[in-house]
């Protein structure tokens, strides 16, 4: 299936979440975790006002960061929509914001900026009075909904569910639902999001890519069929805009997470949270910023970087193209005054195979290793670079 194949080698995406819970500044999950009534949350629509160039400011930020995709949520579990719904109910986007879809317009923005679209869409609704009363009713607006994110905006990347962990033993008619999506975008990655109780699981034949939440890669079970795998990730500890969300994770985590993912052949989904206006923090861009620098300081290598069969004894070993494989060296040293900065000790690579290296070169700065056999030193960063993560891009005999 090429189209899965084709997502693999986007490798990066950025994750948003954005709706009403923005304006609250505490978290998508806000009108739960808090008991807003619907006549409490429902006003913050008369709060709603959304900047013009959200979309395509949003993009920018996208493809500074590297990432090829952007999984934007059409509708989150308060059950409000960025999309028209076409009559299925008011509670959307272009009723609040005089006809304003959001959804068209990020669609547009990410076809013009060269970046593929993909809809996060809720499967519970904690608005939606069938949800609780009349569950097979409630499927049958889910579908509908679908089917106009479907029609109406041309071609998509893919679909990504969240949420029938809330009803693990619902019947959720995953067969009509998955095809309806076949039927009308055939080629549109299908992704039903596990939660962080089953990470890695299949769940159904029709699953285009399985999901890791916050957790940790692995190989994904292939065995009935290819799949893709990926992995969710937040900067701090929400995914919607939590204005008192200091606990920001080490930009360091953050491109090993990168790196884990491409050893484990999945994509890495990384996130945001706009604010209520569509902006994206500046402490969010700076993060996004420095990771995008980083994949173009290393040549861009982990979009065709895929898991090898070499490994090694103190690096994440991946294989590229054209035989050459790349090594990733964690928490590497710069050279320094010994009263400033210690060097630590001497570190080597060993490849385990049976095969002898013909070149090492450092991907940030393009120098020549210094190697034998299989084994290579990990040179430190000069004074003045320190990027923790080091990639030397080998060829062997």
């Amino acid at each position: 299936m090429n189209y899965i194949t084709e997502f693999e080698k986007k490798g990066f995406g950025l994750f948003v979440h954005f709706g009403l819970y923005s304006i609250l500044g505490k978290g998508e999950w806000a009108k739960n975790v808090y008991g807003i009534p619907d006549e409490e949350y429902e006003p913050l629509t008369q709060k709603f006002k959304v900047k013009k160039n959200w979309a395509k400011d949003l993009v920018k930020t996208a493809k500074k960061a590297g990432c090829k995709y952007i999984t934007l949520t059409t509708r989150h579990h308060d059950g409000f929509s960025l999309y028209d719904t076409c009559g299925l109910n008011s509670y959307d986007a272009p009723h609040v914001l005089g006809g304003r879809d959001l959804i068209r317009e990020f669609v547009d923005a990410c076809n013009d900026g060269g970046i593929l679209p993909m809809f996060y869409h809720t499967l519970l609704d904690w608005r939606c009075p069938e949800y609780k009363n009349d569950f097979k009713a409630y499927i049958d607006y889910l579908i509908k909904s679908i089917e106009i994110l479907c029609t109406e905006y041309g071609k998509i990347g893919g679909f990504w569910f969240d949420g029938a962990w809330d009803k693990p033993d619902g019947d959720w008619q995953e067969d009509r639902l998955y095809g309806t999506i076949r039927k009308y975008q055939p080629e549109a990655m299908i992704i039903n999001n596990t939660g962080l109780s089953a990470l890695g699981k299949v769940g159904h034949p029709e699953i285009d890519s399985v999901t890791f939440e916050r957790g940790k890669p692995s190989f994904v079970d292939n065995s009935d069929r290819h799949r893709a795998g990926e992995m969710c990730q937040v900067l701090n500890d929400h995914w919607g805009y939590a204005k008192d969300d200091y606990n920001y994770k080490p930009v360091r985590e953050i491109i090993e997470n990168l790196v884990e993912c491409r050893y484990y052949d999945c994509n890495f989904l990384l996130n945001v949270g706009p604010t209520a206006d569509g902006s994206i923090r500046n402490i969010d861009k700076c993060y996004l910023e420095f990771i995008g620098q980083w994949i173009k300081q290393n040549k861009n290598f982990i979009y065709t970087a895929h898991s090898s069969k070499i490994t090694s004894n103190d690096a994440y070993v991946l294989e590229g193209e054209n035989g050459k494989y790349y090594a990733v060296i964690k928490d590497v040293n710069m050279t320094a005054d010994i009263n400033v900065q210690r060097d630590g000790n001497a570190r080597t690579v060993t490849l385990n195979t049976d095969r002898k290296i013909k070149s090492v070169k450092w991907l940030d700065n393009g120098q020549k290793g210094v190697f034998k056999g299989n084994t290579f030193e990990v040179a430190c960063f000069n004074y003045g670079t320190s990027h923790a993560l080091r990639v030397a891009e080998i060829v062997l005999k």
